[in-house]
C-alpha cells in the first residue's frame, strides 16, 4: 500500500528537480487523462473468446482534483472505449485533505450511473470507502455510504460475491473480493474487529462451472494467494506509487510491494494494477498520469 511516510519523502525529493517538475507534479500531471490498454494472453482463458473490458479505479471524488465535470468526462472516454463490460474497482470517496469540497456520494454515483456497457457495470469497494464511513467503523460490518449510494444508481457491487456472465453464447464468471483493509482504522479502539471485509475461499467457492473467472479486488496484494483457476485480477489502490520514476514507485512499501505496484504481472493468474485516477494523501502525480485500462482478452481483433 501507499505509505504516507515515504509518498511525502517522494514529493520532498521533487524540489531537487527545480520548481517547474513540482509544479507539473502538482498542476499538470493529475489533470492529464490518458488510456492504457494491455492485451494479456492468460492460459485459462480461451484464445478464440475475445472480451474487452473497461477498468476505472480510485477516483477519489473531491472538488477541485476530482470534480463531477472531470468524472463526467471520465464516463464519455470510458464509454467511447465500446468494451464488454465495466469494472470500477473501489476508493470512490475523497483521500486528499487539501480540498474545497467532498463530493457526497450521491452525487458522483449520479454521474457513474451514467456509464454504459452491454455486458453492464459492476463494482467493489476500496479502503477509503470504508475508512471514511465512521458508522460502519463503529459497527465493523458494512454496506458503506458508497456501496448504497452505487446500488442506487444501479451499479450493483461485489463484495466476496460471483456471477455467471455470457457473451455470444460464452460464458465466464464475475467475482469481487471484499475490501483487505476495511477495517483496519477500527483496530485502533476495538481488539477485536476485523481487518479486512474479503474472504477469496467463499468467493470462489460461488463459482459452480469451467467457465474462466475474472477477479476484481481493490488491492493487488491478494494476488500472492490467488489460485491458477482464476484467468485475470483487476486491481487499483497503489496509484502506480503516485511518483513513478524509471519503473519504480518509492511510496508503495510492503513485502514484495514493488512487483505489484503497477502495470501487468504474470503470478499463478494474470495481474494487471491500475494507476487510477485521483489521488491518496496529496495531490500530486509524476511519472504515473491518471488512466482508464482497457483490457482485451482473446484474439485480438484485426484491423483492415
Amino acid at each position: 500500500m501507499i505509505s504516507r511516510r515515504h509518498l511525502i519523502r517522494s514529493i520532498g525529493g521533487l524540489s531537487a528537480l527545480g520548481i517547474s517538475t513540482a509544479a507539473y507534479g502538482v498542476g499538470v500531471e493529475p489533470m492529464r487523462l490518458r488510456v492504457t490498454r494491455y492485451h494479456p494472453t492468460p492460459q485459462q482463458w480461451p484464445a478464440d473468446f475475445p472480451l474487452k473490458i473497461a477498468v476505472i479505479a480510485d477516483i477519489h471524488a473531491c472538488d477541485p482534483w476530482m470534480s463531477l465535470a472531470r468524472i463526467e468526462t471520465i464516463v464519455d472516454r470510458t464509454n467511447a472505449l465500446n468494451a464488454d463490460l465495466i469494472v470500477l474497482l473501489g476508493d470512490y470517496v475523497a483521500a486528499v485533505h487539501q480540498v474545497a469540497r467532498i463530493i457526497p456520494s450521491s452525487e458522483w454515483a449520479r454521474v457513474l450511473a451514467g456509464l454504459k456497457a452491454p455486458l453492464g457495470v459492476h463494482a467493489v469497494m476500496g479502503n477509503h470507502d470504508y475508512w471514511e464511513d465512521r458508522a460502519v467503523q463503529r459497527a465493523g460490518h458494512g454496506p458503506t455510504i458508497a456501496h448504497r449510494a452505487l446500488e442506487a444508481a444501479g451499479i450493483p457491487v461485489y463484495e466476496n460475491d460471483a456471477m455467471r456472465l455470457t457473451k455470444d453464447g460464452r460464458s465466464f464468471w464475475l467475482a469481487g473480493l471484499g475490501d483487505q483493509l476495511a477495517y483496519m482504522p477500527a483496530q485502533r479502539f476495538r481488539s477485536t474487529a476485523r481487518f479486512g471485509a474479503d474472504d477469496l475461499t467463499a468467493t470462489l467457492a460461488k463459482i459452480t462451472d469451467n467457465a474462466p473467472v475474472i477477479l476484481l479486488a481493490h488491492e493487488p496484494n491478494i494476488a500472492w494467494r490467488v489460485p491458477a483457476r482464476v484467468a485475470l485480477q483487476l486491481s487499483g489502490h497503489t496509484h502506480g506509487g503516485q511518483v513513478r520514476l524509471l519503473g519504480w514507485s518509492p511510496a508503495v512499501r510492503g513485502p514484495n510491494a514493488g512487483q505489484l505496484a503497477y502495470g501487468h504481472v504474470r503470478l499463478k493468474c494474470d495481474v494487471i494494477i491500475s494507476g487510477g485516477l485521483g489521488c491518496s494523501i496529496v495531490p500530486v502525480r509524476l511519472g504515473v498520469p491518471p488512466e482508464i485500462v482497457e483490457v482485451t482478452l482473446g484474439r485480438r481483433p484485426v484491423v483492415v
